[in-house]
């Protein structure tokens, strides 16, 4: 499991083991570690750290220290380590450092009049630390906008305009290949879209972790998923699996229908009880025969008594928001089982939120825009802010809230939020939501809580996206994909845990 931090919690950490060694011990940690990865990508790129052109970005923290002490170590295996001041002062230790090893120290009118970003074989983000917050000033702005246009990129601990604590990003920020970080992961390195700049992220170990609090965010390795999926034993049988009722689609939606039991199917479980009205219906019997299936005409007294007894409800995807759907969806969020609710659900939801006022367990699974209506926050401020509106909906509303997005955000109240850190962008497609709902309808059905079930199926989801785009490897080369296919490469996924 990664663990992630606060840039506070990291400032009281650091505190506390700084208290404990040498004055400069951190920092010489940090740097030696920063070096490592730089030399590796001149290696890996020209073949030889010798003669290669870096390029440092310096500000007045602690982190253009650790850049131009990582600097330092370059210039004496050969490199041309230049450093571009980003204002009147540098860590002085640091810069002493560099210029005995014989590297340069330059004014910033002087890098933009010469090329020194674009031209650099490797630039070296040091500009602004875990303690940046809001919009980078000048000439900080100007110089992470240049960054764009660089061969490589890596910063130092989190990305120049990145808010460490959040994945904010307010204005121009640096872009990284590589970002290495140091004692422990930030929550801007995992979340969206602070996690969109960082790029790959090198951990590098300063001695932090006896210091570390309870993380503020965490995210699931292939390992922990394994733990928690449910396995069938001996004497297992279908009930005992999991009975998931599912309640979608629609006479205009048939897809969502079909979609949502695949993922259910193909993410192992025991029996699906499928109920909508006649035409999506016809469309499960059709393409899924194993689907246990009962058509709802909207008469029925009892529609839940009709479908059949479950362990979890799926309820939403495609079933419309009239009427009829209003009343099923407030039979169905009536029951004592576990439900998630997606989609068309979600919208109901906004529209009467006594709907989620229940004692059961009860996943939500809403994209920006629907969050936006349930908690009438406009959706960039969202998509902004991810993390702190998906904390908010959990604990305003009392359910385990799932915030699709590139980097999908699982957040129970008095829990650390769970990022997702499996997927693609090919998976932006139409139907790849219901597949999800399916997958974790399952989870739910076979006994997981819904923060277990948000989680894992969030990690399964992706983790068969890219299975799918890599034709059933795990690199290569990438194409496109329906949710079919996702749904389709979950045994997969799941055998290769």
């Amino acid at each position: 499991m990664r663990t992630a931090y606060t840039s506070d919690q990291i400032r009281a950490a650091e505190a506390a083991l700084m208290a404990r060694l040498p004055e400069g011990t951190l920092m010489a940690r940090a740097a030696a570690g920063l070096a490592s990865v730089c030399a590796g990508m001149l290696t890996a790129s020209a073949g030889k750290v010798y003669g290669s052109r870096v390029t440092l970005l310096i500000g007045s923290g602690d982190n253009g220290g650790d850049a131009l002490y990582a600097g330092a170590r370059l210039a004496r295996r050969g490199a041309r380590v230049v450093a571009v001041l980003a204002g009147s002062r540098a860590p002085p230790g640091g810069r002493a450092a560099l210029l005995g090893a014989g590297g340069r120290v330059v004014a910033y009118e002087e890098a933009l009049a010469r090329d020194l970003i674009i031209e650099a074989d490797l630039v070296v983000d040091g500009l602004v630390g875990i303690g940046g917050a809001g919009a980078l000033r000048e000439p900080y702005a100007t110089l992470a906008r240049l960054c764009a246009d660089a061969h490589r990129v890596v910063a130092v601990d989190v990305p120049s305009g990145v808010d460490a604590s959040s994945g904010r990003v307010d204005g121009p920020a640096v872009r990284a290949h590589v970002t290495v970080t140091f004692g422990a992961y930030k929550n801007g390195l995992l979340i969206d879209p602070g996690a969109s700049h960082a790029g790959r992220v090198e951990l590098v170990d300063i001695g932090l972790g006896p210091y570390l609090p309870d993380p503020d965010v965490v995210a699931l390795t292939g390992p922990d998923v394994a733990d928690l999926l449910p396995r069938p034993i001996e004497e297992t049988d279908k009930y005992r699996r999991g009975v998931v009722g599912i309640v979608a689609g629609s006479d205009r939606f048939t897809g969502a229908a079909v979609l949502c039991v695949a993922g259910a199917l193909r993410a192992g479980v025991g029996m699906v009880r499928f109920a909508s009205t006649a035409e999506p219906v016809r469309y499960v019997r059709t393409r899924w025969p194993e689907a246990v299936t009962t058509v709802l005409d909207g008469t029925e007294p009892d529609p839940v008594g009709k479908i059949g007894r479950v362990q979890a409800w799926v309820l939403g995807p495609g079933m419309g928001t009239d009427e009829r759907a209003h009343a099923l969806a407030r039979a169905v969020l009536a029951t004592d089982e576990p439900v998630i609710v997606d989609a068309d659900g979600v919208t109901l939801a906004a529209r009467d939120p006594s709907l989620l006022r229940r004692s059961a367990p009860t996943v939500i699974t809403p994209h920006a825009g629907e969050l936006s209506r349930l908690l009438g926050v406009p959706r960039d401020r969202i998509e902004a802010r991810k993390l702190e509106h998906a904390r908010r909906a959990a604990a305003e509303l009392g359910v385990t809230v799932l915030l699709k997005g590139m980097t999908t955000l699982v957040a129970e109240e008095d829990r650390p939020v769970r990022v997702n850190t499996t997927g693609t962008p090919w998976l932006a497609t139409g139907g790849t939501g219901d597949v999800l709902s399916g997958i974790i309808g399952a989870l739910l059905s076979a006994g997981l809580p819904g923060y277990e079930a948000a989680s894992c199926g969030a990690y399964l989801h992706g983790r068969a996206a890219l299975l799918a785009v890599h034709g059933g490897a795990e690199a290569g080369a990438e194409g496109p994909i329906a949710a079919l296919d996702v749904a389709e490469a979950l045994p997969e996924a799941i055998r290769t845990l």
